[in-house]
């Protein structure tokens, strides 16, 4: 006789015995495997892994700024699923996360919950303490904000941050994160900035990062520069005016140019009138010069390709700055800098020095310190006043820049900024990192594109300083010469294991604090990084880049980039950046790009639209098993409804693993081990399922390895529930037995019992990654240790046991059942009624299939006559000449173990 207690090479012990509960149920599965796995130690990385064993993920760190959304359950899913079965495939999951905490979201959140605003004049007060403690998510009033020093407002950002964390990490517990909860990262700890600064201070030394004065864009609200990435393009109203501008060679109407234009309150910064190059409307304009009217300074007139004949008069005034397109003239034109336009948003309140006639420099003064707003309506007025105005305005919707988070449009000023170099200016970098992307794994494959047209539109280098308070700073001082000015020229840098310092609070290197500010001494960079500086270095944040170089060399670089769709321009790119700046290839070999989640209506939800959900309320509600199941039935890169019909259905699936699993467990005594013998299955049904669960394993791995966990979820899926409405009805009566002892059983009913003890352990195994808590409770009745750390399901010992099988039996034998059970059906009796006399008619293709399982459609069906076999037609097997028992004549049944249950 065969061991009936040996096991597939692939399997786990089993348990000396069965600890079955009487009655399943989710409840509480979430808290109590938590648990469970935190004391255990489930997910915790080794370190002693190499780096061939580790398969490490570069796991999204969500901006600390309030809640999580139903976005968040749905693409961090995602990449649990991955973590998962890399952990089962025997990789040594490096698995981290990280808390985005740095930046304007948590300053504003700051603001709002405090009720305070960072004023970097006013001293530090040890004492203060704030006036709110949590504005109920209102907005304060600017006016109505307490003004704290920079450091006291860093302070209460740190405190509002590692709240907003606890709750984050308690959500992703609930949710079933299988994150190794001892390597959690800040990204604006002290390791962090230390991470930043150096690489920043790398780039700097090698020519990679540099400063400089240039017009950029800037939102007036936040006070800050803003880069392309960040740029979202909006409709707002306007209105193009008819403006005249004079020839200085003519007279009369032949001596006028009329342009239109959206912007007439930036006429004083008007450096020249711009046609194209081909217009004939303007070839005798070229090379002569125009008077602009009320400001009255003479600008030449020239031409360039990017002027638009169909637009508007076809002639275009340019300002320093409009637009991005003056920008792009400005420079390529060699055109003068006749700025107007302060950081406030106001017309700077010193008249220009270019304007020299009284006339202009009075209707500056006029303007001088006003709002966009209120100097285009000084400014028409005037040019109603002077006759330059040709008709009334004409209301237009354009298309122009909006900071992301911002609600007023972008304006372009002049100031110094840091920048990396991205392959916006250089053509040989540009190519580079585009190679760089084609060398990344993008699953799915098309959003490559994505990443190809951002790099190509590259029109200028990476941005990345920010007029903020809370987030890194950057590591540099600059001496001020005997008259005070400062000296960009000379930065003062910091040694690498000085790191990280703050310029604002910290002293250089041969300097004392009371030089700070006074002629002669120095004073500290008062910018700080855009958050996406210290983003793109997330690898090596995780990783200890700095702080722990074995521990990156055993993670990097690393295997999965997973995000969001959106930020493939920002994050993904970024890091990109980074890493072949600094290391010289790539950050990790595939980026897995989740879609986004739509609402009933097939919008994006997001934050800003009003329309998110958060997913508390969702695990409570359905389970976490639902809601993940309902994440994982997308596909990476696919936009998915949110769904609660399909948390339903998964929640149905996860007791249904609960159910079925018990069922499969009733045979025999609980104190048996259960029996996981491919020698024993022999019966030629058991072999044809074993024999289609081998294929699923094999196609299910395959899908996951490819990232399709949607593929494999669907094909573990649709087997299961033919597992369970046709399998275990055919072979549960020859599983039990008759309620045999152990010593007495058939070769049949240990060939039914191993058969379903094989499958139920390779089930569990492919349902895990998605359905972590139902399996890991299944798991624990039966199995040693965690169900999460058992080997991934081969096909081996399962096509062992099936032989030649062919995995059609079932299907072929679950259609005579079905037939069987649609006469009673339709004669409106139980089920457990008695057939006395049957005629099966069986379509060709499934009559071997039936033939092979008669035996178990015969009990299944509880046919207790004759059953005859003859041809049909069609796909199914259909049942005629039926004879029922009557109930009153058919004996009391035998005692059943349990039903198997219905979908």
């Amino acid at each position: 006789m065969a061991d009936q207690h040996a096991l597939p090479s692939d399997a786990p012990a089993t348990r000396p015995g069965r600890q079955v509960p009487d009655r399943v149920s989710l409840d509480g599965v979430e808290e109590r495997w938590d648990a469970a796995w935190t004391e255990g130690r489930t997910y915790a990385f080794d370190r002693s892994a190499t780096r061939e064993q580790v398969y490490s993920i570069d796991t999204p760190p969500p901006t600390v700024s309030g809640s999580l959304h139903v976005g968040h359950v749905f693409s961090y899913t995602h990449t649990d699923v991955v973590a998962r079965f890399r952990r089962m495939r025997g990789a040594e999951v490096f698995y981290p996360m990280g808390w985005d905490d740095n930046g304007l979201p948590t300053e504003r959140r700051v603001q709002n919950y405090y009720g305070v605003r960072c004023d970097p004049s006013l001293p530090y007060d040890p004492d203060f303490r704030p006036p709110l403690q949590g504005a109920e998510g209102k907005s304060v009033r600017a006016a109505d904000q307490v003004p704290i020093s920079r450091r006291n407002f860093v302070e209460l950002c740190e405190r509002l941050t590692v709240e907003d964390e606890r709750q984050f990490e308690a959500l992703w517990r609930r949710l079933g994160l299988s994150v190794d909860w001892g390597m959690t990262y800040q990204t604006i700890s002290a390791d962090a900035r230390a991470v930043a600064q150096q690489a920043f201070l790398r780039n700097l030394a090698r020519g990679e990062a540099y400063q400089a004065e240039a017009p950029g864009l800037w939102d007036v609200t936040f006070q800050t520069a803003v880069a392309q990435a960040e740029l979202e393009a909006r409709d707002y109203p306007g209105a193009f005016h008819r403006v005249a501008f004079h020839r200085t060679d003519g007279e009369g109407d032949e001596g006028v140019v009329h342009i239109e234009t959206t912007r007439p309150e930036l006429l004083p910064a008007c450096v020249a009138l711009i046609a194209h190059p081909d217009d004939e409307r303007y070839q005798h304009l070229f090379g002569t010069t125009v008077r602009t009217p009320l400001f009255e300074v003479e600008v030449p007139v020239l031409a360039h390709p990017a002027a638009e004949p169909d637009k508007g008069a076809g002639i275009a005034m340019c300002c320093t700055f409009g637009d991005l397109t003056d920008v792009q003239w400005w420079r390529e034109l060699s055109l003068p800098t006749r700025s107007v336009l302060g950081r406030d948003g106001r017309l700077l309140r010193d008249t220009p020095d270019w304007l020299t006639t009284d006339a202009g420099r009075a209707r500056y003064e006029a303007v001088a310190g006003k709002t966009t707003f209120s100097a285009r309506e000084a400014v028409v007025a005037g040019l109603r006043e002077t006759g330059d105005l040709d008709g009334e305005p004409q209301a237009t919707q354009r298309k122009t820049n909006f900071f992301e988070k911002g609600d007023k449009p972008l304006e372009i000023v002049t100031s110094r900024q840091w920048y990396i170099r991205n392959g916006g200016r250089d053509a040989d970098l540009r190519e580079t990192l585009l190679a760089r992307g084609r060398e990344l794994g993008f699953h799915p494959d098309f959003m490559k594109v994505r990443y190809e047209n951002w790099v190509g539109g590259l029109n200028g280098d990476w941005l990345i300083s920010r007029q903020r308070f809370f987030g890194v700073p950057f590591p540099v001082w600059y001496p001020l010469d005997e008259a005070g000015e400062v000296r960009h020229d000379a930065p003062i840098l910091p040694g690498e294991d000085q790191l990280p310092v703050d310029p604002s609070s910290d002293v250089p290197t041969g300097y004392t604090a009371d030089q700070r500010g006074v002629p002669g001494g120095f004073i500290g960079d008062p910018d700080i990084m855009d958050t996406w500086a210290t983003s793109s270095l997330t690898p090596q944040i995780a990783g200890g880049w700095r702080s722990d170089p074995d521990l990156f060399a055993r993670v990097f670089p690393m295997d999965l980039r997973p995000q969001g769709q959106d930020i493939i321009r920002t994050w993904l790119f970024s890091t990109v950046v980074r890493s072949h700046l600094e290391h010289g290839g790539l950050p990790w070999s595939d980026a897995a790009i989740s879609g986004w989640i739509l609402d009933p209506d097939r919008k994006k939800m997001s934050k800003s639209k009003g329309n998110v959900v958060t997913p508390m309320g969702l695990l409570e509600e359905h389970g976490s098993d639902a809601v993940r199941y309902w994440a994982a039935s997308a596909r990476l890169g696919t936009d998915a409804a949110f769904e609660v019909g399909q948390m339903k259905i998964g929640r149905r699936l996860a007791i249904k693993v609960l159910n079925a699993s018990k069922f499969a467990l009733s045979f025999g005594s609980p104190d048996e081990p259960v029996v996981l013998d491919p020698a024993l299955v022999v019966d030629p049904l058991d072999r044809a399922m074993l024999a289609g669960l081998a294929d699923v394993v094999d196609a299910a791995t395959a899908a996951l390895e490819a990232y399709d966990h949607t593929r494999a979820l669907e094909l573990t899926e649709t087997f299961f529930w033919t597992f369970c409405d046709d399998y275990l009805e055919l072979v549960k009566d020859r599983a039990y037995g008759a309620g045999a002892s152990a010593d007495e059983l058939t070769a049949a009913t240990r060939s039914a019992r191993a058969a379903l003890g094989l499958a139920l352990d390779a089930l569990l195994r492919l349902f895990a990654p998605v359905l972590p808590f139902a399996t890991e409770e299944v798991w624990s009745w039966w199995r040693e240790g965690s169900v999460h750390r058992a080997p991934w399901p081969t096909a081996a010992p399962l096509r062992t046991a099936a032989g030649d099988a062919d995995p059609a039996v079932v299907a072929a034998a679950g259609s005579a059942l079905a037939a069987l059970r649609k006469v009673k059906s339709e004669a409106k009796v139980s089920m457990r009624t008695e057939i006395e006399h049957a005629v099966l008619a069986v379509p060709a293709a499934l009559r071997a299939g039936v033939e092979h399982a008669l035996d178990d459609v015969r009990a299944a069906g509880r046919v207790t006559g004759t059953l005859e076999l003859v041809d049909g037609d069609g796909e199914g097997v259909l049942a005629r000449d039926a004879r029922l028992v009557p109930p009153a004549a058919a004996p009391a049944p035998a005692a059943d173990p349990a039903p198997a249950g219905t979908r």
